[in-house]
C-alpha cells in the first residue's frame, strides 16, 4: 500500500489544527497563532580557499506574544524554508507550554560543517551573525539564538563575540546567544540540559500510576528496557542519565552506521568513546552489531526515546513499533499520521514540545543570568550554609546537654552544610519546570473527554496561554 508521507510542516500544522478544534478560539485569532510572523533568507559570500563561497541562511519568527524570541540555530545541508518555520512553531508551543517568557523562532545555515575546518566555520559564523545583527535577527532583546544540529558552545561564543564587536555599547550583550561555554557567559548544566529533562519528564510519567496504566507500565525506571536512536547531545545524556542515575536497561543504541544492541544494557560512556574514536558504532565490543539501523526503531522495548531527527516514525512503520512508551527527544520525529497509527495501537507518546523542552528551559536560566550579571546561588549560598550549620550545632548541642549522645551521619551531615552551587540550582529550576508542565498536560488529558492523547493535551495548553497573552493585548 503507498502512503502519501507528510512534510514535517503539514504534521506540525495537522497536530495544531486537532488542538485548536477542541478549542473555543475565533478563526482570526486560531490563524495568528498558527501563521509565522515571517522569514528571512540571507545569502552572503565569504572568501575561503582562495575564491568566494555563497552561503544561505534562514531565520523564522513565528510568533513575537512575547519577546524576545528563541530559537535554535542548525547547521546542516538539509536546512530549508519550510523546516525552520516548523520548529519555529515548535518553539513558540513549546515555550508557552513550559511557562519561559519567550516567543518562537528557528535558524539555519544550508552547510555541512563537516566539510570545513575550524577557522572556515568561524569565519563563516561571524559573517552570518553580521548578516541577522543587522536585520536585528540577533539581540537580547529581539531574538536569542541557541545551538541545534551542527553547532554548540564553540559557534555560540563566536557569536556572542563578533555581536558584542558590533554593539560595543550593550551590556547586555553576552544575552544574545544561549548555549555558551561556561567561561563566555553560559550556564552550569546548560550541555546536559535536554537530555537530563528527558530524564526528568519519564520520572515524572513514572509517578503517576493512571498514565502508566495507559503504557501498560507498571513500576519505577529500574531494568526498564530502553531504545535510544541517536548518541548525540540529547541521545548521550538522556541514555547516561537513565541508565546509571536510574538503572534503567538501554539495550539498543540506533547510529547513522548501524545499531548496536545488548540485552543486558549498553555501557553508554564506552559506547560514545567508541564513536568518537571511529565515528560509528561498528566493531564496538559491548554489544551486536547490524547494518539496518532504523529497522531497531521496532525492537520490542518499554521506551522508546528517538533523539536525532524529524520524521523517522512514519505511515511506513508505525504499526511494526512495539515500544509502550515513546518519548520524543527530538523534534518531530513522529509524523502526524505515524502518531494516529500509535495512538490507535495504544502506544503512550510524550511529546517533543515538552519532552525536549530542558534545552530552552536552562537557556532562560541563563539568558536571565547573563541579563542579571551575577552567578545563580552566588548572593545566597554561603548564608545557606551558614543557618544550616546554626541548626546542626543547636541540635548537637541539645544531644549533649540532654546526654541523648546521639550523632547526625557523616554523609547526612557534609550534605546539609553544603549550599546550593549554580549547576544544583539549574538542575532543580529544570525539575520543577517538568513537573509542573507534566502535571497541566495530565490535567486537561485526563479530565477533558475530548482529548484522548499528551500532545493534543500539550498543544491545548500551550494555544491557551497564547491566547491569553493576546487577548491581553487587545488583538
Amino acid at each position: 500500500m503507498a502512503h502519501n508521507l507528510l512534510s514535517f510542516r503539514d504534521s506540525v500544522d495537522q497536530m495544531f489544527t486537532k488542538a485548536a478544534s477542541l478549542m473555543e478560539l475565533s478563526p482570526g485569532l486560531e490563524e495568528k497563532i498558527r501563521v509565522c510572523n515571517s522569514t528571512y533568507v540571507v545569502r552572503f559570500g565569504v572568501r575561503l580557499r582562495g575564491q568566494i563561497h555563497t552561503f544561505t541562511g534562514y531565520r523564522a519568527v513565528h510568533s513575537e506574544h512575547m519577546e524576545p524570541v528563541k530559537g535554535g540555530i542548525r547547521y546542516s545541508l538539509d536546512v530549508n524554508q519550510d523546516e525552520v518555520e516548523a520548529l519555529a512553531a515548535l518553539m513558540t508551543y513549546k515555550c508557552a507550554l513550559v511557562e519561559v517568557p519567550f516567543g518562537g523562532s528557528k535558524g539555519g545555515l544550508c552547510i555541512d560543517p563537516r566539510a570545513w575546518n575550524e577557522d572556515e566555520l568561524e569565519r563563516i559564523t561571524r559573517r552570518f551573525t553580521y548578516e541577522l545583527s543587522r536585520r536585528n535577527l540577533i539581540s537580547p532583546s529581539q531574538n536569542v539564538p541557541a545551538p541545534d544540529m551542527g553547532t554548540g558552545e564553540r559557534e555560540m561564543a563566536w557569536m556572542a563575540d563578533a555581536y558584542k564587536r558590533l554593539h560595543p555599547d550593550d551590556i547586555n550583550a553576552k544575552a544574545c546567544v544561549t548555549g555558551k561555554p561556561r567561561h563566555a557567559g553560559g550556564i552550569d548544566g546548560r550541555v546536559e540540559a535536554t537530555g537530563r529533562g528527558v530524564q526528568y519528564a519519564l520520572r515524572e510519567f513514572f509517578r503517576h500510576d493512571d498514565v502508566m496504566k495507559k503504557a501498560g507500565l507498571t513500576g519505577d525506571l529500574g531494568g526498564k528496557r530502553v531504545v535510544v536512536q541517536g548518541l548525540g547531545n540529547v541521545g548521550y545524556h538522556a541514555a547516561q542519565f537513565l541508565s546509571a542515575e536510574d538503572k534503567a536497561l538501554v539495550t539498543c543504541v540506533i547510529e547513522r552506521d548501524g545499531v548496536i544492541r545488548n540485552p543486558q544494557g549498553i555501557n553508554i560512556d564506552a559506547l560514545r568513546g567508541h564513536i568518537r574514536a571511529t565515528g560509528g558504532v561498528k566493531g564496538f565490543a559491548g554489544g551486536d552489531f547490524t547494518e539496518d539501523g532504523l529497522r531497531a526503531l521496532e525492537d520490542d522495548c518499554d521506551i522508546l526515546i528517538p533523539a536525532a531527527v524529524e520524521s523517522v516514525i512514519d505511515a511506513t512503520n508505525a504499526d511494526r513499533i512495539r515500544a509502550r512508551l515513546i518519548i520524543e527527544a527530538a523534534n518531530g520525529p513522529v509524523t502526524a499520521d505515524a502518531d494516529r497509527i500509535l495512538r490507535e495501537k495504544g502506544t503512550v507518546i510524550i511529546p517533543d514540545m515538552y519532552a525536549n523542552a530542558g534545552g530552552v528551559t536552562v537557556s532562560y536560566f541563563e539568558w536571565v543570568k547573563n541579563l542579571s550579571q551575577i552567578s545563580l546561588g552566588r548572593l545566597e549560598r554561603r548564608h545557606e550554609e551558614a543557618r544550616a550549620r546554626m541548626i546542626v550545632e543547636e541540635l548537637e548541642r541539645l544531644s549533649a546537654d540532654t546526654g541523648l549522645n546521639w550523632t547526625l551521619s557523616k554523609g547526612f551531615k557534609e550534605s546539609f552544610l553544603t549550599g546550593a552551587d549554580e549547576l544544583e540550582l539549574v538542575r532543580s529550576g529544570l525539575d520543577d519546570t517538568m513537573r509542573e508542565s507534566f502535571k497541566k498536560m495530565k490535567e486537561v488529558w485526563v479530565n477533558n473527554p475530548r482529548v484522548d492523547d499528551m500532545r493534543t493535551a500539550a498543544y491545548v495548553v500551550a494555544i491557551r496561554r497564547i491566547s491569553n497573552v493576546y487577548n491581553s493585548l487587545g488583538l
